[in-house]
């Protein structure tokens, strides 16, 4: 689709509007409002979700075992979406909200650990390939949005892989993880309880990529640093 900030219904100028009658936010909520419309009108699908209650998730589940990682709605999938005007809603009505993006719609994500993401964007950038949007999800994983395989009227057209992973099936692949129809990330920027954040390596104004461009580096580099102790540490490009 060739995602660009701004360039749906006229996102860039109404982010501006909705900036400019905001006086009385503080740096970081306007921040964080930013950054979340900029997501949606660069063509990420949002619907709100948990955040950290304390050291707990927002939602009355006891045990929570994805705390402020999850959406609030079990409608989720067909509540996502990309209208600023709701998204706008959602960030005046729950201002604590952490925010999931619904992939296999518009986008899909590759996920992998940060080292051996770290490594790819090198390697893929030293390259020349289009890389798009990255985000580091604040517990050990780095994402990369790409556009999506697609979601066929005919289902028999469907081609699944061994590497698609769903929320309830993220810890079966501790390495390339892809996350396409029925699944999500949290986007941008985004509160753990532990402290941590999700933020943008590479922001939303990057056009998305073929996935099938990235994933044989990232295959590799997945590959490579599975279960090696060296390779934490490495800085994040910007």
């Amino acid at each position: 689709m060739g995602a660009e900030f701004g360039r749906r219904s006229g996102g860039q100028g109404r982010i501006s509007q909705w900036l400019r009658r905001r006086p009385k936010d503080t740096g970081d909520d306007v921040g964080r409002a930013a950054l979340l419309l900029a997501a949606a009108g660069a063509g990420l699908p949002l619907a709100p979700a948990a955040h950290p209650y304390g050291y707990r998730c927002s939602c009355d589940r006891v045990g929570c075992p994805t705390p402020a990682r999850h959406p609030v709605s079990f409608a989720w999938q067909t509540q996502s979406t990309m209208d600023l005007a709701q998204v706008e809603r959602w960030i005046e009505s729950q201002p604590e909200a952490n925010f999931i993006t619904a992939t296999g719609m518009v986008h899909d994500v590759l996920d992998v650990p940060v080292e051996a993401g770290r490594a790819a964007l090198d390697r893929l950038l030293g390259a020349g390939v289009e890389v798009g949007p990255v985000a580091d999800s604040g517990d050990g994983r780095m994402l990369f949005f790409t556009l999506t395989r697609g979601t066929p009227e005919d289902e028999d057209e469907w081609w699944p892989c061994e590497l698609d992973c769903h929320p309830e099936t993220a810890d079966e692949h501790p390495g390339l993880r892809w996350h396409c129809r029925g699944s999500y990330v949290l986007v941008p920027p985004a509160r753990l309880p532990e402290g941590n954040s999700v933020g943008w390596v590479r922001g939303p104004e990057h056009p998305l990529p073929d996935p099938l461009s990235l994933l044989e580096v990232l295959t590799d580099e997945a590959a490579r640093f599975s279960g090696d102790p060296m390779s934490v540490g490495w800085p994040l490009r910007g």
